[in-house]
């Protein structure tokens, strides 16, 4: 368990951060922006939060999903090489096993789709469009990362399972996809 007893450390007034094992990085490292981003993602998925405490199983879902994304920062900032190699959180197949039965139920009671979505609809299915996007760019660094290091695998299928399940539950909170809202390719051609 962590313990935080004071909060600044002067420790990144030089532009460095320490990972997991404690060794010294540049802040703009890509490692770290892997990571930054996966906490960026957690924050708008808090802001989705806001909007979705009335339906207990949907917000259930997203506490699960805001723990899992620290145990995946945690995961991206251990490298895989070190010696707490064996004692180091990672992303496990049960994670992903769980987004992917949520996916499947949630995706049951949805009419399928005949144009792509634009966010919007509600609140929450917007923010929910938002952290998609965000999951996204932090797949894109994510997959960058691993051309240069050794990762656990499982990371980047969990964020891919996860950027899927965060569309289909923006659809899911859209009134099971009646207030979605499609594309309309070429609408705004002639005006």
């Amino acid at each position: 368990m962590v313990t935080l007893t004071k909060i600044y450390t002067r420790g990144g007034d030089k532009g460095q951060t320490s990972l997991g094992t404690g060794a010294r990085i540049a802040k703009h490292d890509l490692r770290v922006e892997s990571y930054g981003t996966v906490d960026e993602a957690n924050a708008v998925i808090g802001l989705v939060r806001l909007h979705t405490s009335e339906d207990e199983t949907v917000d259930s879902m997203l506490s699960r999903i805001q723990n899992d994304l620290f145990d995946l920062g945690a995961d991206l900032c251990t490298p895989q090489e070190t010696q707490r190699k064996a004692t180091a959180l990672r992303i496990t197949e049960a994670q992903i096993t769980r987004l992917e039965n949520e996916i499947d139920a949630l995706n049951a009671d949805l009419q399928p789709l005949t144009s792509f979505v634009l966010p919007g609809g509600t609140p929450a299915s917007a923010y929910l469009h938002q952290a998609r996007c965000v999951v996204r760019r932090a797949e894109r660094l994510t997959t960058q990362l691993a051309e240069r290091e050794d990762l656990n695998p499982a990371v980047i299928s969990y964020i891919n399972r996860l950027s899927d399940h965060l569309f289909v539950l923006a659809r899911h909170v859209n009134d099971q996809g009646a207030k979605d809202v499609l594309w309309q390719p070429g609408a705004n051609l002639e005006s």
